[in-house]
């Protein structure tokens, strides 16, 4: 088969979409036959196979091709395929110096071409790294309007899903996924071509997950595994893939599922050469394996996380605090919601910050959970909203309030189990329990303790199930404590002071001071705070 031939199947192959076919093809040609548009082609089917290295010095040649003919405008856009590339590899130095060249070579472009959206989107990522969500945001306006006045359906899509992501960083969460739908529907038409539809669904997904906006996200997870199995061959996509599909599986309680799935998205991600990507897995693998009880290899999995440069929290102080190092969880989260100002990325890092900080600081959590019912209000999605159930139940409940608990535990438990997170719902029937039996409804209680431990037992969430279970042993004093110094413990975790104690059990400051040297004596503690993590450790309040 001669050099034309093997040109005119590589084309049709790739044409139908077959990407390892036209690779193929297009490897059996010398790279000196290759003009430049084929050796796009040549870069786009290496790229979506996995074969990064390959595609890169596919559109390095051709870019030397265009540079050499005089034809700018073409290299201004194999230098933003050049940045995209390296971006995607973890090479951001050299993926910068490419940016920096399609930016200067588009100056010399006359009038609005379109390659001035290609450039405004690279423009539009240097602000997101910044924060800076309203210059990024005026970028992101420009892309879909070069992409709307061209007609570059690419160019359009990818506009109007980076606009639709900040739009939702901003606040404006509605118009946010307004123009996510917009997005899809080049995509859905097959107008878009294999990279950017694959990035498209990659930013929607990750944008309602940041939201928790679960129907969506499970929605498109289920289509963008449709369109990835539609390719043969297809690797580049394939390890996002399996993480979203990880992430719903691990909410609908398939924990040994979601294991499988981030362990192949690190395999895939690993196979086209983007292992920096791969961070997001393993802390997502690890905190599936918090939730299952082993937190030997929950931690293992986190520092694989750290070491590809991703950061696993919240996840890893939730795993500190599990296993009593109170101090560095309370430190870690306290510094994360320092430095995340935006609502968005704050609404990840809530509900574990109330978690971790009821038990040492009420009204700091109380505070926390508060902001989060806010939040949740602004983005209407139901997932924010259980959390904020949930964590608003659990503040009033730990404050001695159960009956003013119930009232958000119930809303926690309708919407959780209306999106089918069974986890998330024994959770919450944990709380219910304990409130039902502050209030003295023992039988209540314990059908609510019942419930939720077998609902541990089925998923394996071992150390929920263990921990729940002891909840429904008949009542001890642990470490020799009365029933008067059980009580004014569980005052103190509930952030009262002596006085109060004093007022509410009719007593003495003197005798609350008395009793609780006691307290301090017989479970080894020297403060207040670690005597309230001692009541929440040892269920007493």
């Amino acid at each position: 088969m001669g050099v034309v031939d093997d040109l005119v199947r590589a084309r049709e192959t790739f044409e139908r979409g077959d990407w390892a076919a036209a690779f193929e093809a297009w490897t059996t040609v010398a790279p000196d036959a290759l003009a430049p548009e084929d050796l796009a082609e040549f870069a786009t089917a290496a790229f979506l196979l996995g074969r990064r290295e390959v595609a890169v010095q596919a559109l390095q040649r051709a870019f030397g091709l265009q540079v050499a003919a005089d034809d700018t405008r073409a290299a201004v856009l194999t230098a933003f395929r050049l940045c995209m590339t390296f971006d995607t590899g973890g090479e951001h130095q050299v993926a910068a110096g490419w940016a920096a060249r399609a930016q200067r070579l588009v100056e010399q472009v006359d009038g609005e071409a379109v390659e001035r959206g290609y450039v405004a989107y690279l423009q539009m990522h240097q602000r997101i790294a910044t924060a800076d969500w309203a210059g990024a945001a005026l970028l992101a306006e420009s892309v879909v309007e070069h992409g709307r006045r061209h007609g570059d359906p690419d160019l359009t899509a990818i506009g109007l899903a980076s606009l639709g992501r900040l739009s939702i960083y901003s606040g404006r969460v509605p118009e946010g996924l307004a123009l996510f739908d917009e997005a899809m529907v080049g995509v859905a038409s097959g107008e878009v071509g294999p990279i950017f539809a694959g990035n498209v669904y990659c930013v929607m997904v990750e944008g309602c997950q940041e939201i928790s906006d679960l129907g969506r996200a499970s929605a498109w997870t289920a289509a963008l595994t449709r369109w990835c199995a539609a390719q043969p061959g297809l690797v580049t996509f394939t390890g996002q893939c399996a993480v979203h599909r990880g992430q719903i599986m691990r909410l609908h309680g398939d924990f040994a599922r979601a294991i499988e799935e981030y362990d192949a998205a690190v395999e895939r991600y690993l196979a086209a050469d983007t292992p920096e990507a791969a961070g997001l897995a393993l802390a997502e693998r690890g905190d599936v394996l918090r939730i299952m009880g082993d937190l030997d290899a929950a931690e293992a999995s986190y520092d694989r996380a750290a070491d590809r440069g991703f950061e696993p929290q919240p996840g890893l102080a939730l795993l500190w605090s599990a296993r009593g190092r109170d101090e560095a969880a309370s430190a870690a989260i306290r510094r994360l919601l320092a430095e995340t100002p935006d609502p968005v990325h704050r609404s990840r890092l809530l509900e574990a910050a109330v978690e971790i900080l009821l038990g040492t600081d009420p009204e700091e959590a109380r505070g926390l959970a508060v902001e989060l019912e806010q939040v949740a209000a602004d983005f209407g999605c139901e997932g924010l909203q259980a959390m904020a159930a949930h964590c608003l139940g659990r503040v009033e409940r730990a404050a001695g309030d159960a009956s003013g608990a119930l009232p958000y535990l119930r809303k926690a438990a309708a919407l959780w189990g209306a999106i089918n997170c069974p986890y998330e719902v024994a959770r919450v029937d944990v709380q219910v329990g304990l409130a039902l039996r502050q209030l003295g409804d023992v039988e209540s209680a314990t059908r609510a303790l019942t419930h939720a431990r077998r609902t541990f037992v089925e998923l394996g969430a071992r150390d929920a199930a263990e921990t729940t279970a002891r909840l429904l042993e008949p009542a001890g004093r642990p470490d020799g404590l009365t029933g008067r110094e059980v009580e004014v413990l569980r005052l103190v975790a509930a952030g009262r002071s002596n006085a109060q104690i004093a007022a509410e059990l009719v007593l003495s400051e003197k005798t609350v001071a008395r009793h609780l040297s006691n307290i301090f004596t017989k479970v080894a503690v020297g403060s207040r705070t670690a005597a309230a993590a001692y009541a929440f450790e040892h269920h007493l309040v």
